[in-house]
This record gives C-alpha cells, structure tokens and sequence, in this order.
C-alpha cells in the first residue's frame, strides 16, 4: 500500500488524458497509487485509461463521480485515496503534463511542511508558441497579484497566513489536512480560491515549490479568448458561459 495517492479529475479528456498518463509513466519518484475521478465522460476516456492501466508502472484505480463539477470528482478522488490508506495526496488535472520531478517533490514537500504545497505552472511547450506562453504566464501572474491584493483574502478575515497563488492542476495536502478543512467544495470549477482560504484558515503550513512543476493546457484561451480567460484568472467566473471547459 502506497502512502502518495495522485488523483486526476477527467471529463470526455479523450483527447488528452494519454499525455497525461504518460507523463505520471515518466515520474522519477513512481512509489504511489493513481486514481483517475472521471465525471461522466461518454467519450473513450476510461478506456484509454484502463488500456493504461495494464501496462502502468504503478498502481492505477478509476472510478466515476456522477455528481458534476470538478470539484465532486476531486473530493470523491481524494476520500477514497483516504479510505485505502494514504497520507499524502496530489492532483493534476487530465490536460496537463506534468515534469518528470512533479511527484518527487510533491511528496518532499508534504514530508517538510505537513501541510499544503503549490506547485509551478507553465504553459504546454505543444499547444502555443512563445507568444501564447508568455501570455498565458502574464495572466496566472495577475491572477496571484490579485489575490493578493483582494481586501477578501486580508488576514482581518480570519486567515493565518497571506494569500497564495493555488493551482488545483499541480497541488499536493496531507490527507490529515485535506480532512481537517473540510474538502475541497464539491463544486464546478473555479474551486482552487475557496480551497485555499479554507486551507489559510486552518494552517500556516503552505509552502510552494518551484520544482514541482506542471505543463498546464492553455485551451481556456482559444475558448474563452484573452479576456474571457483573464476574467477566469482574476475569479470572475467565465462570464456567460456556465461550466467550466473541462
């Protein structure tokens, strides 16, 4: 039995959930259980994921969340990472890569904090050229400083700890955490601001490290276009648009 669970929330990722898979393949630190949350795909998700499944290096569980919203996956993933046995826990989404030293980290990471720790994302080098990336990088910058400066996110609200820039497609917690906040809201995206206030009202054990890396989808943008993506970013929701992409 593995201590380090990593559960990756799917919906109809058919497309995309094979990088994914083979990027977990390539993890240097491959001593942990994967579980895939699929919401309700129609499409050959789980039976990409179950043909990956026989030949994986590791552990791997699916199972299926009816309830939408990535949130109800996550939570679903993570109790039932809990309920077999692990104390550390890490997520990814199914559109992402991530670096051959993500699940290294993450668990030297939750090793020295006991907490909550929040990886790096960059932009998949296959999906845009420089210029995309570099935009994508100018808007999860504005997000953060605007986290920052949010007057909801001020310490007088009852957080311990000042506010962090949290991506739930490259984030670890300790299962003892996971459970003493609550879970994460079992909600369609956006989760990951609630999540972490949640987090900064039980703890000061928040840490961030630079090496636990995550290619991340930059699709939000040929979707939603510039600013619909930088509403997103600075939790304005998608504007009309009454789901998340994923």
């Amino acid at each position: 039995m593995t201590e380090l669970w990593v559960v990756v929330p799917a919906y109809q990722e058919e497309a995309r959930i094979e990088g994914a898979l083979a990027a977990l393949a390539a993890q240097r630190d491959r001593d942990f259980t994967l579980l895939v949350a699929d919401n309700g795909s129609t499409d050959a998700t789980l039976a990409k994921v179950r043909a990956f499944a026989e030949r994986a290096p590791f552990p791997v569980e699916v199972l299926v969340e009816p309830e939408k919203g990535v949130g109800s996956a996550i939570d679903t993933g993570f109790r039932h990472a809990i309920a077999n046995g692990a104390t550390l826990l890490a997520r990814t989404d199914a559109d992402c890569l991530p670096e051959p030293g993500w699940t290294a980290a993450a668990r030297a990471g939750l090793l020295a904090s006991r907490g909550l720790v929040c990886g790096r994302i960059v932009a998949r080098r296959d999906e845009h050229g420089p210029l995309g990336r570099g935009l994508f990088r100018v808007l999860v910058t504005l997000g953060a400083l605007f986290g920052r400066v949010r007057p909801a996110h001020r310490r007088r609200h009852g957080f311990l700890t000042p506010y962090r820039m949290h991506g739930g497609n490259n984030m670890a917690i300790t299962a003892e955490l996971y459970q003493a906040v609550g879970g994460m809201p079992r909600r369609p995206s956006p989760t990951d601001r609630t999540f972490i206030n949640r987090v900064r009202r039980n703890t000061t054990a928040i840490v961030h490290r630079r090496d636990m890396v995550v290619q991340n989808s930059t699709r939000r943008i040929r979707a939603y276009g510039v600013i619909g993506t930088a509403r997103w970013y600075l939790d304005r929701g998608a504007g009309r648009r009454r789901v998340d992409i994923r």
